[in-house]
């Protein structure tokens, strides 16, 4: 089944899904934002909340899930991300994968959220010392699958190169943000037409892991 045919599919059965849904209005790009900026604010700082994780959140969410964001991240055991941008249960529809490589999968899991469950927010979240990039970089030799996650980052490591940056590493986990943020933006038919209409915001940020920092980045 190739990539337009799932699409297809995907938008042939979304407003059947819809349809059994409750009706919510979903939160703006721009304040979703504001809520992970001050979030991961509290996280730094020793401040976190740690909203929303208390057995009354867990009933209200049983009935029916409606998180205000979407982060596309990386697998990595040292990036929480509900924790980091201090939110709780129902808050956050995360996808990962290593080096936050996107395919099929992950490009209908995303277009259910914003579909469905009505994210118009969707962070493409990378991390310093990315141990997929690193790979990607080094190119070593490696078993099974783990080929093709170095695969898919591969041209985002040439592009940093071509400015030949101090740091390779650094570089090149930016311009992988960037290059899966602009894909996402131009995955057609869903997400490429709500970013047409202005409905859907998709940045990239980077997390810090020296400081708990998360950066959003600029276009």
């Amino acid at each position: 089944m190739n990539r337009k045919t799932i699409s297809t599919l995907l938008l042939l059965t979304f407003p059947f899904l819809l349809s059994f849904g409750q009706t919510h209005t979903p939160m703006s790009p721009d304040k979703a934002l504001q809520l992970l900026k001050e979030g991961n604010q509290r996280f730094v700082a020793g401040q976190s909340i740690k909203p929303n994780q208390d057995i009354n959140r867990i009933k209200e969410v049983a009935a029916g899930q409606y998180p205000f964001a979407t982060i596309v991240g990386c697998s990595d055991s040292r990036v929480p991300n509900e924790i980091i941008f201090d939110q709780g249960v129902g808050d956050l529809f995360i996808v990962r994968t290593a080096g936050q490589v996107s395919t099929y999968a992950s490009w209908g899991s995303i277009e259910f959220a914003e579909e469905v469950l009505g994210t118009k927010l969707i962070v493409v979240l990378g991390h310093t010392q990315c141990g997929a990039v690193n790979a990607a970089v080094k190119l070593p030799e490696v078993p099974g699958h783990i080929v093709t996650l170095i695969n898919a980052i591969k041209p985002a490591v040439e592009k940093a190169k071509a400015s030949e940056p101090h740091d390779l590493l650094d570089a090149s986990i930016r311009e992988n943000i960037r290059t899966q943020v602009e894909s996402l933006r131009n995955l057609e038919p869903v997400l490429a037409n709500r970013v047409r209409e202005g409905s859907v915001q998709i940045i990239g940020a980077l997390y810090h892991l020296e400081t708990g920092e998360v950066e959003f980045l600029q276009d």
